[in-house]
């Protein structure tokens, strides 16, 4: 039941004030007369709002941890939950403790002892939250409420579309940053190496990594970095002793390794502009025996097929009624048969063979159990419009979406754990910073990258469905399998072409050619690799 509608209205007033030093924009908030002040900063163009002070702006209640960087906001009918360097948001009904999960484009950002949140893409979760639609009308720099009490029963792509447009004032806003390009600096110890994340407040142009005898040397040109960056940082994992040189008016971090690292690579984020470098652990040590033992672990002998949904979970339904799981469980099963026809040294494990629904950590859990190489989740695709135009493949990595469209998607696979008995086993990952998630895999995405792009190829010589390339989301079944993956989404069932040939033995079949034709030139690189990996 819906509490508590009120009337809001909150617009942005440009407000001059000194927060730490530096000059921090605020917004007025005007609830009912009451006018209250919440801070709010630019970054990247895009306008972030004070987590804690939002909620006690709108009469709720926060609880803020500085240890996790992760904000709760409290209404009467739902809690909502925001963390830093996050693009995840959990909201929690009080009247069951029910949970939804959707995903962002960009991430939350912890500053100044607060978790800032986006405000074009968290206000349609706020409403929900409130329980009362909010709307900003940029040409007045306004958000006010429709007094249209939002439903309890409304996930994330049934929220109407907000019409949110913030600009950058044409004033000079402030930025997240000091004065510095480079200004902050963390290492962590992951379970498959080190992490090491760099706080820059641009994007920096030209920047390099490589490990050299001991060292990984991270190089910066034209970039000015903190004084006190090396102080404020603790070595961690495989990483000992940090230093810092300038060489010809540019840095040079130098990070030296304990014993037991053996790749690494980096790459910045464009929506936060951070700087990741993962530090590998060795996957071959030891003596001669131990690395014969290890080679034989590591060769490509199981693959995991995963057909999506299945049993009370039908997935999509295709303009004629078909249901997505019998289409993902025909597929499988053909692929299943070519490897097993030729390939006789490459097991085949099915997450599941026939219409039972298997929960998404159990995709994962049974493919790790039986040490699988590669592991491919079968999936058809669909629109709300039925029929509609669109019609392709898609290949999916596991990173967190860059566009809606890809967002979108993930929220529909991930939304089977509905149907699970303890939904909130999913929390952990939620929780975390997904980033890291992604990152935590990175010494695997090199292959499911690889795979990726022989499918990609694969595709258009064996199947009439166009492809509509490789994208990247978040999908909870490929974080849990522990090994290269990807997830395909086959064609649309709500393009009546698609569904057609979908639906066909002969379109089934052409798709399972294409991904078993792919398997194989997979294993072929794989086998080089540890050919290479041996000598």
């Amino acid at each position: 039941m819906i509490s508590n509608l009120v009337k809001t209205l909150l617009f942005i007033l440009i407000v001059s004030s000194v927060v730490t030093g530096q000059r921090t924009l605020k917004m007025t908030v005007n609830v009912n007369g009451e006018i209250k002040y919440v801070p709010y900063i630019v970054k990247n163009n895009l306008t972030y709002i004070s987590g804690k002070e939002i909620s006690k702006a709108l009469n709720g209640s926060f609880y803020l941890s500085e240890s996790t960087q992760k904000v709760e906001l409290k209404f009467n009918d739902y809690n909502i939950k925001f963390t830093a360097r996050n693009p995840f948001v959990v909201l929690t009904a009080k009247v069951d403790n029910t949970q939804q999960t959707f995903q962002m484009p960009v991430r939350s950002v912890y500053y100044n002892n607060d978790v800032f949140i986006p405000a074009v893409y968290s206000t349609k979760y706020l409403s929900q939250a409130y329980s009362n639609e909010l709307i900003l009308d940029d040409g007045k720099k306004n958000i006010t409420t429709t007094n249209r009490p939002v439903e309890t029963t409304i996930i994330a792509q049934d929220i109407p579309d907000t019409g949110i447009n913030i600009d950058v004032p044409d004033t000079k806003p402030p930025v997240v940053s000091s004065d510095y390009d480079i200004f902050g600096m963390n290492i962590e110890e992951k379970s498959n190496g080190t992490l090491i994340k760099l706080d820059a407040g641009r994007k920096i142009n030209k920047y390099s990594s490589n490990i050299n005898e001991g060292k990984l040397y991270l190089f910066l040109s034209g970039v000015s970095v903190e004084p006190s960056l090396l102080d404020n940082t603790k070595p961690a994992g495989l990483v000992k002793k940090i230093t810092q040189k300038a060489i010809a008016g540019n840095i040079q971090l130098e990070f030296s390794l304990s014993d037991g690292y053996s790749t690494s690579e980096a790459f910045q984020d464009p929506s936060t502009n951070e700087i990741f470098i993962t530090i590998h652990n060795k996957l071959l040590t030891g003596n001669t025996k131990d690395l014969e033992l290890e080679k034989d672990k590591w060769q490509f002998d199981v693959v995991v097929i995963d057909p999506g949904h299945g049993g009370k979970d039908v997935g999509a339904i295709g303009v004629t009624g078909i249901y997505e799981k019998n289409i993902n469980l025909k597929i499988a099963l053909k692929l299943g048969e070519l490897i097993k026809k030729n390939l006789p040294n490459v097991q085949v494990v099915y997450t599941r063979d026939d219409d039972s629904f298997v929960e998404l950590y159990k995709r994962g859990k049974i493919a790790n159990e039986k040490n699988g190489k590669l592991f491919i989740s079968i999936h058809c695709n669909s629109l709300q419009k039925k029929p509609s135009n669109t019609r392709g493949f898609e290949v999916y990595l596991l990173r967190p979406g860059r566009t809606q469209e890809a967002i979108a998607i993930a929220e529909f696979e991930n939304s089977v754990i509905k149907y699970e008995d303890d939904p909130k086993k999913y929390q952990e990952l939620t929780d975390e910073n997904f980033i890291l998630v992604s990152m935590a895999h990175s010494a695997n995405m090199r292959y499911s990258e690889k795979f990726a792009e022989l499918l990609n190829s694969r595709w258009a010589k064996d199947v009439r469905i166009p492809s509509r390339g490789i994208k990247q989301a978040g999908f909870y079944v490929l974080v849990g399998a522990s090994m290269p993956g990807v997830l395909v989404e086959s064609g649309f069932l709500s393009n009546r072409i698609d569904e057609a040939y979908l639906n066909s033995a002969a379109g089934q079949m052409a798709i399972a050619k294409a991904l078993y034709n792919s398997t194989l030139n997979y294993k072929d690189y794989y086998d080089q690799f540890l050919v290479e990996k041996a000598n």
